[in-house]
């Protein structure tokens, strides 16, 4: 099909990304950490990294991990809200020639077996919060190296303070016994004795098992390429400028990462967009308690704000919310689920940006649509696809329905997974023969490529984050 949306990109938006820019992951981070070294990348709870930071404290943990003979590309998972450690963990797996695989730390015991089970996880780096749901399965996986942090780990002094409260007050750790773990701060020391091995990889090296919600029954891990991660941080970044460069000038990028980083939302759009900007990321690791969110917000000027409808419809219910100075905010993309016009319309009214509602899944790392960064109104479609990306909407026979008909999405370009984890008969349930990915989302083509969302191919309703059919 001939790309009719190319007439709405904005000006400078590319057609096509450069998918051959960086051979992987790795160099697109350590050329960053090198030009942007004195930078900072994250922020939390008032604690401050550079890009030198990260970039010595992943080599040492990545040199750590080495150490302990895992073969290149093993899966090393992460069990981590957003707290300094994540990135520090994600970069150093990247970099030490693994695999991320991201576990969502509120899992029940079960979901956490199947995952770590299901991916062949061979190491994992987690709060001691969740060190108890380790213990429960650790026996029946195949993981044998525990790596475990405190919420404290790298905020200096501040660390001992939170720590006590954490534990003594809040009283957030249950109690475990996991003998041959070692301490985020322990790997961390012992590591900058090492020396990293640079690995030889190629954007064909699996860089990320990102598990599914589970849609449809069994979580399975969408297995993500260096290529196709790359892919998407590109066409995202490309997606981005021209939201940019509308005045006021901003000196360095500053996205709020309140979206968890063990999600591919804001594993692309915030942590990895950054970094290939040289931005800071202000990390959130509980977007729950508003108040206290909007109180870090006050602190800083944002320019981009990825998140989801519940959490934007969230803050404008929070006190002292729209008395925040939004000046320097450009950029609001809604995806993860639908975003209601009510929402999308008093985010208008209260900040002045309008909401960019986008689409993706896991398997797409996970951009494939997005309205113009630049709007200024809210369309209530999920726009039109972005770089280097075609939209085709088919009927149950594989054929293209005719423009304003109903189909099942299904989209190709750089950024779509190489298949799910293991499971050839899954992704061949997913994969056209033409190279269309299902998404099993039904859509509407408006003539000037835009798209809308009519329904769920699979019929499944999701109550609180359980999978109802």
């Amino acid at each position: 099909m001939e790309r009719i949306w190319l007439k709405q990109y904005p000006a400078g938006v590319p057609a096509d990304i450069d998918v051959n820019q960086y051979p992987s992951l790795v160099e697109l981070l350590e050329e960053s950490f090198k030009k942007f070294a004195d930078r900072k990348s994250f922020i939390c709870m008032d604690k401050s990294i550079t890009y030198r930071d990260l970039d010595e404290m992943s080599a040492a943990m990545g040199a750590y991990l080495q150490s302990k003979g895992l073969k290149k590309g093993a899966r090393v998972a992460i069990m981590m809200p957003n707290v300094l450690q994540n990135p520090v963990a994600s970069a150093a797996i990247l970099r030490a020639g693994f695999t991320v695989v991201n576990v969502n730390p509120l899992y029940t015991p079960r979901e956490l077996e199947h995952q770590l089970k299901d991916s062949g996880a061979e190491a994992i780096l987690l709060l001691e919060n969740f060190a108890t749901t380790l213990e429960k399965v650790l026996p029946h996986t195949s993981v044998k190296h525990v790596i475990i942090g405190s919420m404290g780990d790298l905020l200096g002094f501040k660390g001992v303070i939170v720590n006590f409260v954490v534990r003594n007050v809040k009283k957030m750790v249950p109690a475990y016994s996991i003998p041959s773990a070692v301490s985020f701060n322990d790997a961390l020391a012992a590591g900058r004795k090492l020396k990293l091995a640079k690995p030889t990889l190629t954007g064909d090296d699996v860089a990320f098992l990102q598990y599914t919600g589970g849609t449809t029954g069994v979580s399975k891990g969408a297995t993500l390429l260096h290529r196709n991660i790359l892919a998407n941080v590109l066409q995202n970044d490309a997606w981005l400028q021209p939201a940019l460069k509308k005045p006021p000038h901003v000196d360095q990028l500053f996205i709020v990462c309140a979206l968890p980083l063990y999600h591919i939302f804001a594993l692309t759009a915030c942590f990895l967009l950054a970094v290939r900007a040289g931005g800071v990321n202000l990390l959130i690791p509980n977007p729950r308690d508003m108040a206290g969110f909007v109180k870090e917000l006050s602190k800083y000027q944002v320019n981009s704000f990825p998140a989801v409808n519940t959490l934007y419809n969230g803050l404008l219910n929070t006190p002292g919310f729209d008395k925040l100075d939004f000046s320097k905010l450009k950029s609001c993309f809604g995806g993860g689920m639908a975003v209601q016009k009510p929402v999308a319309d008093r985010w208008t009214q209260v900040t002045g940006v309008a909401l960019s509602e986008g689409y993706g899944l896991s398997e797409t790392s996970p951009t494939l649509t997005c309205n113009p960064a630049d709007t200024d109104k809210f369309s209530g479609s999920i726009g039109i696809p972005v770089p280097s990306t075609w939209l085709s909407i088919r009927d149950d026979d594989g054929n293209e329905v005719p423009l304003g008909e109903p189909g099942e999405i299904c989209a190709k370009g750089p950024q779509v997974m190489a298949g799910y984890w293991n499971r050839p008969e899954e992704t061949a349930k997913v994969m056209t023969a033409d190279g269309y990915f299902r998404t099993g989302d039904i859509g509407i083509m408006s003539p000037d490529g835009y798209t809308k969302i009519v329904d769920r191919k699979k019929d499944m309703i999701l109550v609180s984050g359980f999978n109802v059919y």
